[in-house]
């Protein structure tokens, strides 16, 4: 329950982020480029990949351990285990894309893209 806490807080925090930057950046469109808004976007682009790729590699490093134990315990059943730990990986690393895109979508869909370099 604890880790799901984390995980809720994680995304709670990264869309409060995303979406003060976001209020900030149609507040000074009309009188010219927010700084604020800027650094907001791109503090939220950075935790989106970032947590995502923690959450990531902690759920690969619990399944290849686990895995790894159990065809230690049971050599005779590797290849089920192997297939299953290759679906729990990706699963896992289809996450962390998620975390990519919503990134993606933070930076390439602000209003002020040109000026990160986009």
């Amino acid at each position: 329950m604890k880790k799901v806490g984390v995980v809720a807080l994680s995304a709670l925090m990264v869309l409060g982020i995303s979406s003060v930057a976001m209020a900030a950046g149609h507040e000074a469109a009309a009188g010219g480029v927010n700084q604020m808004a800027i650094a907001l976007v791109c503090v939220a682009a950075a935790l989106s990949v970032g947590l995502a790729a923690l959450g990531c590699g902690i759920g690969i490093g619990v399944v290849s351990g686990n895995a790894c134990a159990g065809i230690a315990r049971n050599p005779e059943i590797s290849g089920k285990i192997t297939v299953t730990m290759i679906l729990g990986i990706a699963f896992a690393e289809s996450l962390t894309i998620f975390g990519l895109v919503i990134s993606l979508i933070l930076l390439y869909a602000h209003p002020y893209g040109a000026l990160l370099g986009m």
